[in-house]
C-alpha cells in the first residue's frame, strides 16, 4: 500500500480556508462549502503522525454512499463529490480525486445526536458509575455490550474545543427548542435503525453512531458525515461477545497500539509505527469494501 497520504489541502486549492477539523478542512465557495477530507487521525484529541492513507477517501465515499441510501429518511447537505467540476480553483486534482464533497451551506445545530443500540464504550462507563446513560436511568444487572430493547438517544453538545458534553434529552430540549429536539431524536433513532438493517446484511453489527444536524430555510438536513469508521461503532458479527473489548472495525490498531506504549496522554506522542499506519488503512478499506461491495484500490 503505497498511496500518498494527504495531510492537508491547504496548498492544492484556490479558495479560502474557514475551518480546519482534526480531519476535515473547510472551504468557502462562496455559494457552496468545499469539505476534502484529509488522511490525518486522532485518538486521545491529539493527531497523529504520519496520515493513514486512503482514509480520508474511505470517509469521504462511505459518507457520500449513505447519504445517497438515507436520502428517502431525511435531505441532506450534498451538491456533488465530483472534483473535476471545481475548475481552475483546485491544482491537483488527483491529490483530491475521491476525497472532496461540495455541500449547500446549512446553519449548524450544535448539537451531536448519538444513537446506542449496545451498552459499551463511553455508555457502559457512564452505567456502571451511576446506573443510567445521559440521565437514562437504566435497569440495574446488564452486562457490557448487550443489546438494547430500543435504541438509546443520549445528544452531546458540541465543543469546538476539547469534548463534546454528554447531556439529557430534557437539556437538549432545554438548549434547541423541544419540537426540533424531537425531531432530532426521532430522525435518528431512524436513521439509526435502517442502517442497523443494511448492516446486519453485511455481516456487521452497527452498535452506535453519531449524526450531525443543520438547517436550511427552516428545514432539517443531515451534515458532516454519516455511518463512517470515525462516527460510528462497527463490529464484525463474528467478533461479538458479552463482557469483554470487542475490536472495533476502524482505527482500534491505533488505540491498541498507544494503550501498550508510555504515553502520558498530555502531550503529543511520538509518531506511528508503520505497521500501525498500514493495518489501520486496510481496516478502513476494509470496511468500506464490507459495506458497499466496491474496492476503493
Amino acid at each position: 500500500m503505497t498511496a500518498q497520504a494527504l495531510s492537508t489541502a491547504a496548498d492544492l486549492i484556490d479558495a479560502p480556508l474557514i475551518y480546519k477539523g482534526k480531519v476535515r478542512e473547510l472551504y468557502d465557495l462562496g455559494e457552496h462549502y468545499l469539505i476534502v477530507v484529509t488522511d490525518r487521525i486522532s485518538a486521545f484529541d491529539y493527531v497523529l503522525d504520519p496520515p493513514v492513507p486512503h482514509k480520508g477517501e474511505v470517509l469521504n465515499r462511505l459518507s457520500a454512499y449513505w447519504f445517497g441510501e438515507t436520502k428517502h429518511l431525511i435531505d441532506n447537505h450534498i451538491v456533488h463529490i465530483d472534483v473535476d467540476q471545481l475548475g481552475d480553483i483546485i491544482r491537483d486534482r488527483e491529490a483530491l480525486r475521491n476525497r472532496i464533497m461540495v455541500t449547500r451551506k446549512a446553519e449548524r445545530i450544535d448539537m451531536e445526536c448519538v444513537v446506542r443500540g449496545y451498552i459499551t464504550g463511553g455508555g457502559w462507563r457512564q452505567y456502571q458509575e451511576t446506573g443510567e446513560v445521559n440521565g437514562i436511568r437504566l435497569p440495574e444487572g446488564l452486562r457490557k455490550n448487550g443489546v438494547f430493547p430500543n435504541p438509546l438517544f443520549t445528544p452531546a453538545a458540541k465543543n469546538d474545543v476539547g469534548h463534546d458534553e454528554d447531556i439529557s434529552f430534557d437539556e437538549m430540549k432545554n438548549r434547541v427548542g423541544a419540537d426540533l429536539a424531537e425531531q432530532l431524536k426521532q430522525k435518528s433513532i431512524e436513521l439509526y435503525e435502517f442502517a442497523r438493517r443494511i448492516c446486519d446484511q453485511h455481516g456487521i453489527i452497527l452498535a452506535d453512531c453519531k449524526f450531525e444536524f443543520g438547517l436550511i430555510d427552516g428545514q432539517l438536513i443531515l451534515i458532516d458525515e454519516i455511518f463512517t469508521p470515525d462516527s460510528s461503532r462497527f463490529w464484525a458479527k463474528d467478533n461479538y461477545a458479552l463482557d469483554i473489548e470487542i475490536d472495533s472495525m476502524d482505527k482500534e490498531p491505533v488505540r491498541t497500539y498507544l494503550a501498550n506504549t508510555d504515553w502520558d496522554k498530555n502531550s503529543q506522542p511520538e509518531p506511528l509505527p508503520e505497521a500501525v499506519v498500514q493495518a489501520t488503512a486496510e481496516r478502513y478499506l476494509a470496511i468500506y469494501e464490507k459495506l458497499t461491495g466496491l474496492k476503493l484500490v
